[in-house]
């Protein structure tokens, strides 16, 4: 009876589980650090405590960086100082956009940024960077070979900079209905090497082979690719969260994709220019939106890279139920 009830549990509740449970350590561990720091500004000492005890609960990369590595026969242990690096150094670039994207409010609550401004956000997001890397380089006395740092400092400097040139990219996206789909999801692929990179890493401390190194890194980049895109779909549910895309940032695919019609692109456009957008106007974009079938590809489109992340993982040999588990509920979304 309680076996039944497990697997027909919502696929995205059982990975948030599994998340929590690999991340709460690192999570305890990041905190400590940054606020150990001395810092008189009480205004950042009070934006820091708010990001690390009530907002920033990021699971995602100590799990996916300890799942990776046991998946090549390494012990999810070794994964922790990274773990706790990433999880300062991924708020930072967390804070950072969302100053860049104006955005005050997301599901977590009030941002830094909206809650604090724009000065003091950018300063946490300053301390959070530069201790998480500190943090990264001192690796080595947590027990991370010399060799292995090396090679992950190799990779987080390319990942972040491809990161850092795909915002920079889709920063030309703002107030522009003549994207075309190709173009916005180069730009996405680009935004995935982060977490392809954290799974290279994962692969490197777990001790795992060339190929593994290769084909888990393929997963993690098109693992990346599908929580943005099922971000997208998100973005076309929730009314404000469109309004917000529309008016601050890149359109979502689905709305791409709808523009590629001609009919309804003359229909939209006058919208999605619009400078302000009312509630009835989003509703009236999403509704052409399904309309053009731009919701409907975007799920083809994600079925196809979760084969492509399910044939990446025919090469590990070990525990992979986790990883098949996390681009299920990704693509899960009912």
């Amino acid at each position: 009876m309680n076996s039944k009830k497990v697997r027909s549990e919502d696929p995205m509740k059982r990975i948030q589980k599994i998340f929590r449970e690999r991340s709460a350590k690192a999570l305890q561990v990041a905190k400590k650090e940054i606020l150990l720091e001395n810092i008189e500004s009480s205004e950042v000492r009070e934006a820091l405590t708010y990001f690390m005890t009530k907002y920033w609960k990021d699971t995602s990369r100590p799990a996916l960086l300890s799942l990776i590595c046991e998946a090549v026969g390494g012990k999810a242990e070794a994964t922790m100082p990274i773990a706790v690096s990433a999880i300062l150094t991924s708020g930072a670039v967390d804070i950072h956009d969302d100053i860049i994207d104006e955005s005050k409010l997301k599901e977590a609550g009030p941002t830094v940024f909206g809650k604090f401004g724009k000065d003091i956000a950018l300063l946490t997001g300053d301390a959070l960077l530069f201790k998480g890397l500190t943090l990264l380089f001192q690796a080595v006395d947590k027990g991370i070979s010399v060799e292995k740092l090396s090679a992950i400092l190799g990779i987080t400097k390319r990942t972040f900079f491809e990161l850092g040139d795909a915002e920079a990219l889709e920063l030309r996206f703002r107030r522009r209905i003549d994207i075309i789909p190709e173009e916005y999801l180069h730009v996405l692929k680009k935004k995935a090497a982060i977490v392809e990179g954290y799974a290279q890493i994962g692969v490197i401390l777990g001790g795992g082979s060339k190929k593994e190194f290769e084909d888990l890194g393929k997963y993690g980049e098109i693992l990346g690719r599908l929580v943005m895109l099922r971000d997208d779909l998100i973005d076309m549910i929730d009314v404000e969260e469109a309004r917000h895309r529309i008016e601050r940032e890149s359109l979502p695919l689905p709305v791409i994709y709808a523009l590629q019609n001609p009919r309804i692109k003359s229909v939209i456009a006058p919208y999605l220019l619009k400078k302000t957008l009312t509630k009835k106007d989003v509703e009236f974009i999403i509704q052409k939106t399904r309309e053009a079938e731009g919701i409907r590809r975007c799920k083809e489109l994600m079925q196809r890279l979760a084969m492509e992340a399910y044939t990446c993982l025919e090469t590990v040999k070990r525990r992979k139920k986790g990883l098949r588990l996390l681009i299920h509920a990704t693509i899960t979304l009912e």
